[in-house]
């Protein structure tokens, strides 16, 4: 391989390029739609939730559940649940002098709700929630809809548990702002005690909301939680609640892959391009070796050997040097500036780009790129076998 060691290292070189941009590309695909995902669980949703069954299907108070120290611990044995947080959840009337309007009444644990949806990071004016507050917290687009201001008064209807009457008046403690449209417009949220209270629906709740350590392991975990929780209950993932976002995930990724694709012809084309060169500049040397009596088959052997090294080096040291890149941009993403990024704070998105550090993009980016040098190695096999010596030293 060192013999001539111009002819090795620009071998290894178009190897080691291919493997870089092929895996900067793939961390930086799958970064993007991770982050997207983690906007979009951080809006409301979190990463699962857990319903009495046929909850999501009709969504009322009366398919609502008792709050059990018991359930949330079967929840919380499965190791890659983080964190969990109950919601009780109903459409009421919100008034304001002569202004009504349709919207969700939210009762939450204000600790254990930040921990997971972040929600006290939305808050734009006033406070966040406490436990015992007897206050509510309205979305930036309903308070403008009801003309109302910090520490102002809201009046709130609607039917209780069991067909209740429920009706009080609370002071606005603070207003959020949501990146979901459909959130900001008719989103109120209330601590728990206070929504049971209100529907009076004592000790009820309508969800159990899940945070996760590892996200790539969803639909395992789901499950795992559903079997330990037994057949009253459904576990739903973000993607089952949130189905838009997925396909739109899975529309981008099944583009993305002609785009990897095209990625691929291009590599192709640089390192049989480089093979076609050396392999020009070797037909002498191949000439001369069957000539002195080296069989065609030793010689395919050797090139074979030789190529195999050289894939191998290029694609270990691509892999090697894509590490650093990939976490330096993964710590600091690239952001989008202008009009775009103010459109992408708009709607409570991130405006950056970060790739993803997840091993498994170097490995299968690694393995595809040494797959394609394999198989291009095959090209100098061919000419080693069909070489006429004679015709191969000629000058």
């Amino acid at each position: 391989m060192w013999r001539n060691r111009n002819r090795t290292i620009i071998t290894m070189a178009s190897i080691f390029f291919a493997v870089i941009l092929s895996v900067a590309t793939s961390s930086l695909r799958q970064g993007v739609f991770e982050n997207l995902i983690k906007n979009v669980v951080s809006f409301y949703t979190g990463y699962m939730q857990v319903h009495k069954q046929g909850y999501q299907e009709e969504q009322i108070l009366d398919n609502s559940f008792e709050e059990s120290v018991e359930t949330e611990h079967k929840i919380l044995q499965e190791k890659n649940v983080s964190g969990v947080t109950p919601r009780l959840e109903s459409f009421v009337l919100a008034s304001t002098e002569n202004i009504t309007k349709g919207c969700l009444l939210v009762g939450i644990n204000p600790e254990k709700e930040n921990e997971i949806t972040v929600l006290k990071d939305k808050i734009i004016q006033g406070e966040y929630l406490k436990s015992d507050d007897n206050a509510v917290l309205l979305s930036m687009g309903l308070a403008e809809k009801l003309k109302l201001k910090v520490n102002d008064t809201l009046v709130l209807i609607g039917q209780g548990y069991h067909g209740s009457i429920a009706a009080g008046k609370y002071r606005v403690i603070g207003i959020a702002r949501f990146g979901s449209p459909e959130l900001n417009d008719k989103v109120i949220f209330m601590p728990l005690t206070l929504a049971q209270e209100f529907f009076s629906a004592s000790g009820m709740i309508t969800s159990y909301i899940l945070s996760l350590h590892h996200t790539k392991n969803l639909e395992p975990t789901a499950t795992t939680v559903a079997a330990e929780l037994g057949n009253n209950f459904e576990v739903l993932t973000w993607g089952d609640l949130v189905p838009d976002i997925k396909q739109h995930i899975e529309t981008d990724t099944n583009n993305a892959k002609y785009v990897q694709g095209v990625l691929y012809m291009l590599i192709c084309f640089g390192i049989f391009g480089t093979s076609l060169m050396m392999m020009v500049e070797r037909k002498f040397e191949m000439g001369m070796l069957v000539a002195i009596g080296m069989t065609k088959i030793k010689l395919m052997i050797l090139f074979a050997i030789e190529s195999i090294f050289t894939v191998l080096a290029g694609c270990l040291l691509g892999i090697i040097a894509s590490i650093p890149l990939v976490y330096y941009f993964n710590r600091h993403p690239i952001k989008i500036g202008g009009d775009t990024a103010e459109t992408y704070q708009r709607f409570g998105f991130e405006p950056i780009f970060p790739t993803s550090v997840d091993a498994s993009n170097f490995i299968r980016q690694g393995v595809i790129v040494v797959i394609i040098g394999l198989i291009l190695s095959l090209y100098p096999m061919y000419k080693a076998m069909r070489v006429n010596p004679v015709s191969a030293m000629k000058k």
